[in-house]
């Protein structure tokens, strides 16, 4: 359940995900954690979205990119009570903290439920990522490579 619950902090989702194992293969558990997302009541999501935490850029980012990464999640934190979440899947490191500061810039003038209807879909996708790094991490693990 520990594992589950660092993928998405909820424990309704996580509860949802584990209630169906074993699962026949990676595809139908990514499936399931995708499914349970759709069903989280406002208060999971609200939950969920609490718990998560805005990430600090590359230590290697340029003081002024550091800057605005700050003031936008500020903003963003202010405006809709929760740390922004999106995810990265797929994205290139070196082009992260410029994904991470447009999607910041672009869902601001969002209102609140546009925004917690976007955040909710984020958060699906940022558990199903987080969930498949961490079964290829397992796999890795008890299989190594000679």
């Amino acid at each position: 359940m520990a594992l589950l619950l660092s993928c998405c902090h909820s424990l309704r989702w996580a509860e949802r995900v584990a209630a169906h194992r074993p699962y026949p293969t990676v595809d139908a558990l990514l499936a399931a954690a995708d499914e349970a997302g759709y069903d989280l009541s406002r208060a999971d999501l609200d939950g969920a979205l609490a718990a998560e935490s805005s990430l600090p850029p590359h230590p290697g980012a340029p003081p002024a990119a550091r800057t605005a990464l700050r003031a936008a999640h500020a903003a963003y934190e202010s405006s809709f009570g929760h740390a922004f979440v999106i995810s990265l899947d797929g994205v290139r490191p070196g082009e992260r903290l410029d994904r991470v500061l447009a999607g910041i810039r672009s869902r601001l003038g969002n209102e609140p439920e546009e925004e917690r209807v976007i955040a909710a879909e984020e958060l699906r996708r940022l558990a199903r990522a987080r969930l498949a790094l961490r079964l290829a991490e397992g796999l890795t693990t008890r299989h190594p490579e000679a």
